[in-house]
């Protein structure tokens, strides 16, 4: 066990990013397809193909999730995932070639870096080409390049944070992961409910945005988001992957305070890479517990 997601079989992870423009991208890799659902708890979000995901739609399963920053503009590096998936010969078919489904969510970190540098096609490409089952780089890495938390008094006195990913072994053939690029208005709590990241004063100690909230004037629209994937390869319909995927924020209102904000986007995919069988229920709640271990993760490995 790496305690990474890509201890979930079936999942691949590449990451690509700028250290000038303090962005990049994060390509969740399901080769063989994988049934996907997701939930949408955020009102600013910057997403592509979810549509497709809703239950009454035909198509059930995605090739590769991309996380990424650059604001909207960042979803132009979808393209470049899709690419070198046709390329490989993956994807859904449709005669005359193969359509890679690559669903997509951004997180705002255009006030971090050089903002003219954003995740584009060839990021996309280089992240998906570097895509492997080894994978376990956290913090300052791929779409958790540009992350921030605590932006209740702006990006000045925000605190930084990245990516983070565990993983939990439920049986000895079934396993559930988590993998979470965390770029919260609010402030990030640890297990016992303390704050570990999150607005600060002059003095650089934390204040608690929710408390500060009834104060102070609220900066920042739009300017945060919380995005992750959680991955089983227990066997799931689109329905329960979606369900999934909407307990799994338990962890995000576990461990970022506020979440679910009009500030934040906060997005969540589910992917099920296999054929194992276990209590939805179960399953639905070790989401939520493992994606709450990745935020603390993300934090700690900045």
């Amino acid at each position: 066990m790496k305690d990474y997601i890509t201890d979930v079989p079936g999942i691949k992870v590449g990451h690509a990013h700028s250290k000038e423009g303090m962005t990049g991208c994060t390509v969740i890799l399901t080769e063989k397809g994988a049934t996907t659902g997701v939930d949408v708890r955020g009102s600013a979000p910057g997403t592509r193909e979810l549509a497709l995901l809703d239950p009454i739609n035909t198509v059930d399963k995605a090739h590769a999730i991309l996380l990424t920053g650059g604001s909207a503009f960042g979803l132009s590096a979808a393209d470049g995932v899709m690419t070198t998936l046709e390329n490989k010969k993956i994807g859904f078919n449709v005669g005359v070639t193969k359509v890679p489904i690559v669903p997509a969510a951004v997180l705002f970190d255009l006030e971090v870096g050089d903002y003219q540098i954003r995740p584009n096609a060839t990021m996309g490409q280089q992240a998906t080409k570097n895509a492997s089952s080894t994978e376990t780089r956290l913090g300052k890495v791929g779409a958790g390049m540009g992350c921030t938390v605590g932006k209740l008094l702006g990006i000045e006195q925000a605190s930084p944070s990245g990516l983070g990913s565990a993983s939990l072994q439920l049986t000895d053939e079934i396993y559930v992961g988590a993998l979470v690029a965390v770029n919260a208005f609010g402030d990030i709590l640890d297990k016992k409910g303390k704050i570990i990241a999150g607005c600060k004063d002059e003095q650089g100690d934390f204040i608690n945005t929710y408390q500060a909230m009834k104060e102070e004037e609220i900066k920042g629209f739009g300017k945060n988001t919380t995005i992750g994937v959680v991955a089983t390869n227990v066997q799931l319909t689109k329905t329960e992957a979606n369900k999934v995927a909407q307990v799994a924020h338990n962890g995000y209102a576990k461990h970022i305070r506020p979440v679910h904000t009009m500030l934040d986007g906060d997005t969540i995919f589910a992917l099920s890479t296999g054929d194992k069988r276990i209590d939805i229920n179960l399953l639905a709640t070790a989401a939520s517990q493992v994606m709450g271990q990745a935020i603390v993760k993300a934090i700690d490995n900045v």
